[in-house]
């Protein structure tokens, strides 16, 4: 009787503790941010994920682990890895992505910024599944790794399965112990990855030990210059409070031929932009008066005029600092504007101020030879090398405003001459919608801003081609029998542009003008900024 009692007890206890180790469990699933990852073996790298905001479920309690992960899923995992914004813009070339679905932002960021890639030329196949090479292509770009591969010999049994654009993708994450084999030696490149292997991939990256400290480590600071024109000082501040801009360029001033400054300083811009830690690089212009500008720099005594009333408005208003944008000058005068720029830099520079200059790219005519970019370069802090105009109203010949190849020539020329942390590259936020003539050569061209470039995309129902070399988008139309052809601004042909400064370790970028830009190209150059800025 008491070895029964003994083993009834037993069984009581057991069956107690296995309902307190159920009670348990199920009180710790409850806690869950899903309802179906608790036996899981990605379990607690999905709830790490998770609580960092990086991923979701398929539903507000389901997260699917063993379901396959979609093109547009895999892609969002990316952007908010690497703390990218959504972009809605308007231009893009797949005619899969609906603007309502819920990836079309996540998307379009990652297409920008050269992480993603559709399947062809006018599809992106975003809820198509991620197969595991794939998968390795797309983190070795978000990591920036597919440069430093050094050999791309497979170390896997089925590597000659493994597509020849992943080869070198594949390498470099078994080589960063993010993706391996299946156990047996095999890399299965073809099988789709599911959403839990996914979530083993990005958890590995975010507890890489380099990973955490480089994604905050703080960038060194580029100018960021945008330009006030055609807009009130309430529209002005509205846009900047939406930009990544820190250094603002009103057109408050022009000198003319007496040396004398016109002022219209707004001194609630002033207040405004010390409050929000913004400079302030008010712009002097020469109203692109040849004659005016000729008897300016020719007279000695005008010029110091002129000298003297800028410094003394500078002292007066607490500016940061001049922005001289003196176009249409006449090549003899040469070397009077440089003497000009040399003494007021100088004056500028006992008050600290800065003194900028902006100049045309060296086309090898007659509108630059007033600029003798070396001597200006030894001169001042910055030369704004103002990167458009490739294309203009008076050209022969339809064509982009500023192709990636037409930027890098302007700045490979001014290279030459001016130290690259003195550039500021500045960039267009207009462009031209060109009418052509039946042998394809120009009619007549619109100057348009970017949100009336983007309306036609609606009204025409355009599908703009992404042109590689050029860095931008194409695309025409037909309109009372006449072919119209834009070669498009966007989020992605800035980024191109961006890129470039980046690479060529500029002093910055400025934007002509503020108030041209449609809203999603905040988003775009944002994300410019976090991607270009950090390294793995």
């Amino acid at each position: 009787m008491k070895g029964t009692l003994v083993r009834v007890a037993t069984a009581t206890v057991a069956i107690i503790s296995a309902a307190i180790i159920s009670y348990q469990t199920v009180s710790a699933d409850r806690k869950l941010p899903f309802n179906d990852i608790s036996t899981s073996y990605a379990r607690n790298e999905i709830i790490d994920l998770y609580n960092r905001g990086i991923i979701t479920g398929t539903s507000l309690t389901t997260y699917s682990p063993v379901d396959s992960i979609t093109r547009a899923e895999f892609i969002t995992l990316l952007d908010r890895l690497l703390s990218l914004e959504p972009v809605i813009s308007p231009v893009t070339p797949y005619t899969d992505l609906a603007q309502s679905a819920w990836y079309y932002g996540w998307i379009q960021a990652a297409v920008q910024l050269q992480l993603a890639s559709g399947t062809s030329a006018t599809t992106f196949a975003p809820l198509k599944a991620v197969t595991r090479q794939e998968a390795a292509v797309f983190i070795v770009r978000a990591l920036k790794q597919a440069a430093s591969v050094a050999s791309t010999h497979s170390t896997f049994k089925d590597g000659s399965q493994i597509a020849n654009w992943a080869n070198a993708a594949v390498t470099v994450v078994n080589k960063l112990g993010l993706m391996k084999g299946d156990g047996t030696g095999n890399f299965r490149p073809s099988d789709p990855i599911t959403r839990q292997e996914a979530a083993m991939l990005i958890y590995r990256v975010v507890h890489t030990d380099s990973w955490p400290t480089e994604m905050v480590e703080e960038s060194q600071e580029r100018i960021v210059l945008g330009w006030q024109y055609g807009q009130t000082v309430a529209e002005f501040e509205s846009n900047i409070q939406q930009s990544n801009v820190n250094t603002l360029s009103p057109r408050w001033y022009f000198v003319g031929g007496t040396g004398s400054v016109s002022d219209s300083t707004d001194l609630s811009l002033v207040t405004w932009a010390k409050k929000n830690d913004k400079r302030i690089w008010a712009m002097v212009g020469n109203r692109s008066d040849q004659e005016a500008t000729h008897q300016l720099l020719s007279n000695t005594t005008a010029s110091h005029v002129a000298i003297n009333q800028l410094l003394a408005i500078v002292n007066k208003y607490g500016l940061d600092g001049l922005n001289i944008d003196f176009e249409n000058v006449e090549p003899k005068d040469r070397d009077n504007l440089t003497t000009f720029i040399s003494i007021l830099a100088e004056k500028l520079h006992a008050v600290d101020a800065i003194l900028s200059i902006d100049v045309s790219p060296d086309l090898g005519t007659d509108w630059t030879d007033a600029f003798d970019y070396t001597a200006l370069g030894r001169r001042v802090d910055y030369i704004v090398m103002m990167g458009y105009d490739e294309h203009y109203g008076g050209s022969v010949s339809a064509g982009p405003n500023a192709s990636l190849p037409y930027v890098q020539r302007a700045i490979d020329k001014l290279q030459a001459h001016v130290s690259s942390d003195k550039v500021i590259l500045a960039m267009p936020f207009y462009n031209r919608d060109w009418t052509l003539k039946v042998d394809g050569t120009a009619s007549s061209s619109m100057y348009i801003s970017l949100p009336e470039q983007n309306g036609r995309i609606k009204t025409y129902s355009l599908k703009p081609v992404w042109n590689a070399s050029l860095g931008q988008y194409v695309a025409s139309y037909t309109e009372q029998s006449m072919k119209h052809t834009i070669w498009f601004e966007d989020g992605r042909s800035l980024i191109a542009k961006y890129r470039l400064a980046v690479k060529e370790r500029l002093g910055g970028v400025a934007y002509w003008y503020i108030g041209g830009e449609s809203v999603d190209v905040w988003s775009s150059m944002r994300n410019a900024e976090r991607f270009n800025d950090y390294s793995f």
